[in-house]
């Protein structure tokens, strides 16, 4: 993928941006982008929600587990698991919820990735935060890393308002009114701009 016309407009539109970008290099987005279906994608979401990482890639490795005898479990076969099933594999109560009603909404007609593909990120949100379980803050990390969206600013994500505060010499963390006042720079590769405020700090 070719991030060289954003990452140009980035650069000139914001001076701090811009030795964000020098500093971190080219733009790899495109490496970290994720596959699977909205089941898959949207599931993964939730297991990895309030964890660390490694935390949660271990659970999220059991939850497939259950079904290693299929590429990925259908809406049906995590409506078929037990909560006890479920809950063995280190999987609380509040997100076995989430996910029972995750998989009966898609089995109630929730768009495929293919009919979200022709929404607008707006519209996208709207459907999906009806899902229990499932913020704006999710579906935008979908928008980003499964729809390959490039104006997507995630307003609440800790790691980008910490990103801010560092790289514009903030004296605490910026609310979400100052994200969205940046932001407005880096229209419209809002995207690619948190890709750089995440990895500066690594």
């Amino acid at each position: 993928m070719d991030y060289s016309v954003a990452v140009a407009v980035l650069k000139k539109s914001d001076p701090i941006m811009a030795s964000v970008i020098e500093q971190v290099g080219s733009c790899k987005l495109d490496q970290v982008q994720q596959t699977g279906d909205l089941l898959f994608s949207l599931s993964r979401a939730i297991l990895y929600q309030q964890l660390s990482g490694k935390a949660a890639a271990a659970i999220h490795h059991r939850f497939l587990q259950l079904y290693a005898d299929k590429p990925f479990p259908t809406p049906q076969d995590i409506l078929n698991t037990s909560d006890e099933s479920l809950r063995e594999v280190g999987i609380s109560r509040p997100k076995i919820v989430y996910l029972k009603d995750l998989a009966q909404k898609i089995l109630d007609g929730l768009p495929t990735l293919t009919d979200l593909e022709a929404m607008e990120d707006e519209a996208i949100i709207k459907t999906l935060t009806q899902v229990k379980g499932i913020g704006c803050w999710t579906v935008q990390m979908l928008l980003i890393f499964r729809l390959h969206r490039w104006d997507v600013l995630p307003v609440d994500d800790l790691g980008i308002r910490s990103g801010i505060r560092r790289v514009y010499s903030l004296p605490e963390l910026p609310d979400k009114k100052t994200v969205q006042h940046l932001g407005q720079n880096w229209k419209p590769y809002c995207t690619i701009a948190s890709w750089y405020l995440w990895r500066c700090q690594e």
